[in-house]
């Protein structure tokens, strides 16, 4: 999966900021400065950590290799996807959404509203 695409993709989101506040290597996207996705690599392999439902990421742990509990994360609410090739581009992607809307969900009503308006 082409890591440029999907930087696009998190950075389409309405109020998304990149940062690199660990180190060049590694990509931050927030929505109003809150985390949602991290770029990274680990063991050789591009990963991406996302923000997911406890119940789904135990489901899809179970069917995909590639998504296990978040790397340097809370296991309980990230996961991390190794592009092995294995995940599907839309499975991906509706992943990334999931994640975004997650985090956008804990905010005030003010903030949620702003950013769910420009989806």
């Amino acid at each position: 999966m082409n890591l440029e695409v999907i930087k696009s993709y998190l950075l389409a989101k309405p109020q998304t900021t990149l940062s690199f506040p660990f180190g060049d290597d590694v990509s931050v996207f927030k929505v109003n400065n809150k985390m949602f996705a991290l770029i990274g690599v680990h063991n050789d392999l591009p990963m991406i950590n996302l923000k997911c439902d406890p119940d789904e990421s135990l489901a899809l742990q179970d069917i995909f290799d590639a998504i296990t509990p978040g790397y340097h994360m809370d296991k309980k609410h990230w996961i991390s996807i190794y592009f092995d090739g294995s995940v599907p581009k839309g499975e991906v992607e509706r992943l990334i959404d999931n994640s975004f809307l997650l985090v956008v969900d804990k905010m005030t009503k003010k903030d949620k509203r702003s950013i769910l308006l420009h989806l």
